[in-house]
């Protein structure tokens, strides 16, 4: 049995004469061949002067597919779109995707644009509540990608995505990278006051011990918590601003304002501000920002505006909406100052408690967010909140990576 399966196991490095030889009376072939009717079927393949070059491949080696992709019968752009495609297919030979329950919707548009389909994987529960994660498809070897927010339920959210590490690495995968459109915990990313814990800290801890080797995230809290990783997991943090740049680039706007909801976002609203202003040249693109003093966790005291916002369309910049408690009373304030229109960007709409609610009663003409968090009924029946697809940029970044391609590109 050995040695038959040795002999299959070169069938594709010998022409069919050498096989007929090699294999007489194969019971799986069927036939009976001798050295007569080899020779006859090797004249009988060999091509005649006049007849057009065949394009059969024996062997499956990238090089004969390339030249056989790059014919001298098509034309030179259907070559260049042909190695192009070959070269991606290629790449994408050891590329496996799978995703957890956090965000099935955006995990599926990802597989769609990489031209892939999801792993089959069972991310489940047993009856006594316990997270049931078996993967079921071979993985050995293999570049996989794991895309799972950690968004409300967080703490069952990090549970899947910790076990489904666990699995992979137990399955022999060659790398494994995390992708986390919205990462939970970002805010507890320092102690503010005595006996806290630093959260983000410890959920990166706990992902860098199951063996996670990279990590992609959109729009971190705070930058700092790329260091909570050790040297040997690099942080990827993308910039959601991007695909807001676009959505409102194609707008009417004003004198527009970027406005930042705190002195903590200023960098991001100065970043959103410079990409506007270079992708579309606008030149007259302002900057202001809200002081603003908290009573408690989710409730904002006061707040005091720092710049000129009068008949300016202005656009307000955050990475979260939670309760959207800060961002209503912002956009009140920006009106009560003169603004012409008000429009709000954040990278994850939690939309906690009461959010949505006051984003549909709000001053805002448009709140517009990512699709890192899944989307609900009640979301979609606000004709005030417009919910953009983040799941181009996390294709193109995961296909990057995999092609070991630059990930700042993007951003330029």
């Amino acid at each position: 049995m050995a040695a038959a399966a040795a002999t299959i196991g070169v069938a594709s490095t010998v022409n069919a004469a050498t096989l007929c030889d090699q294999m007489p009376n194969d019971p799986i072939l069927r036939t009976n061949t001798t050295n007569q009717a080899a020779e006859a079927l090797e004249e009988s393949t060999k091509p005649t002067p006049s007849s057009r070059p065949s394009n059969y491949i024996q062997a499956t080696s990238t090089d004969e597919i390339l030249k056989v992709a790059t014919s001298t019968d098509l034309p030179i752009e259907e070559k260049r779109f042909n190695e192009a495609a070959q070269k991606a297919r290629k790449h994408a030979g050891g590329l496996k995707l799978f995703s957890g329950n956090g965000n099935m919707a955006l995990s599926l548009e990802i597989a769609k644009n990489l031209g892939l389909k999801l792993g089959r994987a069972t991310v489940g529960r047993f009856a006594d509540g316990e997270c049931n994660v078996r993967i079921l498809e071979n993985v050995r070897g293999k570049d996989v990608y794991v895309v799972q927010p950690t968004c409300p339920p967080v703490n069952d959210n990090i549970m899947e995505l910790l076990l489904m590490v666990s699995t992979l690495n137990r399955a022999s995968a060659r790398r494994i990278t995390v992708v986390i459109p919205y990462y939970g915990y970002a805010r507890q990313d320092r102690k503010m006051q005595a006996r806290v814990p630093i959260s983000a800290a410890d959920v990166a801890r706990l992902l860098e011990s199951m063996g996670v080797d990279r990590v992609i995230a959109v729009d971190l809290h705070c930058g700092q918590i790329q260091g909570f990783f050790g040297p040997r997991v690099p942080v990827d943090n993308l910039d959601g601003g991007i695909v807001g740049i676009d959505h409102f680039g194609g707008k009417d706007l004003h004198n527009p304002v970027i406005v930042s909801p705190d002195a903590g976002g200023v960098y991001r609203a100065k970043k959103f501000k410079e990409g506007l202003a270079y992708k579309y040249e606008m030149d007259d693109v302002g900057l202001a920002m809200i002081i603003k003093q908290r009573a408690r966790a989710g409730t904002v005291d006061s707040m005091d505006l720092v710049g000129d916002v009068s008949d300016c369309d202005c656009i307000i910049v955050d990475d979260m909406i939670d309760t959207a408690g800060t961002i209503c009373k912002a956009a009140a304030v920006l009106k009560e100052k003169g603004a012409r229109r008000v429009f709000a960007f954040a990278s994850h709409g939690l939309l906690s408690g009461p959010g949505n609610e006051r984003i549909a009663a709000s001053k805002m003409e448009e709140c517009v967010i990512l699709n890192t968090i899944p989307s609900s009924p009640q979301r979609e029946a606000n004709d005030k909140l417009v919910v953009l697809s983040v799941a181009p940029l996390l294709a193109q970044t995961i296909f990057n990576v995999h092609a070991k391609k630059s990930i700042s590109a993007l951003f330029k």
